[in-house]
């Protein structure tokens, strides 16, 4: 396998990217799209994902067949159909309509840091996914998710804490994710082997 680079971003056969950024790193899966959004150092998407105007924060864990940042249909108007805004396809004398497009890519999803998006979740456009949160795989987030929470369900609900909330305002206060790649390296050994508490305790969180 491929190693990683901090330099550029692993991107597997069949991958559609658009106007995206990467951090050091990152991995992008096999059959996935990834359009107006950015990944922070270290995240990665699995298989077959649908990735648009999102910003994903590092060490961010996002499983096969995600959608983050889905994009809308116009509610109000007399049609539903992309006509609308993709007519350049339609007729010769038209074009797209870039303030609609525009409107979407400013609805931007925000994944936060060492996060774990799973299998077949959905993120809407506008919604935020705090440090450190797990969103349970097949749940359609429609609202923001405390850090450390673990939500579920269809739409997505809060099933439990991930970590006590004082060992979760440690973590986002020690940040750990804006190490240096060496330092992370040198604590490898305590990230495997320590408990939350007991990994705070000795960095000092």
């Amino acid at each position: 396998m491929p190693r990683l680079s901090a330099d550029t971003p692993l991107i597997h056969p069949d991958c559609q990217i658009v106007d995206s950024l990467f951090g050091g790193w990152c991995e992008i899966g096999q059959g996935s799209r990834v359009q107006h959004s950015s990944f922070g150092d270290y995240s990665y998407c699995d298989r077959v994902c649908d990735i648009a105007n999102a910003q994903i924060g590092k060490f961010s864990n996002i499983a096969s067949f995600v959608r983050i940042g889905a994009s809308d249909h116009p509610l109000e108007r007399a049609s539903l159909h992309h006509f609308m805004y993709r007519s350049a396809s339609y007729w010769d004398d038209v074009e797209d309509d870039a303030d609609w497009f525009d409107k979407r890519r400013a609805r931007r999803a925000v994944i936060g840091h060492d996060t774990w998006i799973g299998h077949n979740a959905q993120i809407k456009p506008e919604v935020t996914v705090g440090h450190g949160a797990v969103v349970a795989a097949g749940a359609v987030v429609t609202r923001d998710v405390a850090p450390y929470t673990i939500v579920g369900g269809l739409p997505a609900r809060p099933m439990r804490d991930r970590l006590p909330a004082q060992l979760a305002e440690r973590l986002v206060a020690l940040a750990w994710w804006d190490w240096e790649h060496d330092r992370i390296r040198d604590a490898l050994p305590d990230f495997r082997s320590l408990g939350a508490e007991a990994f705070l305790e000795k960095y000092g969180g």
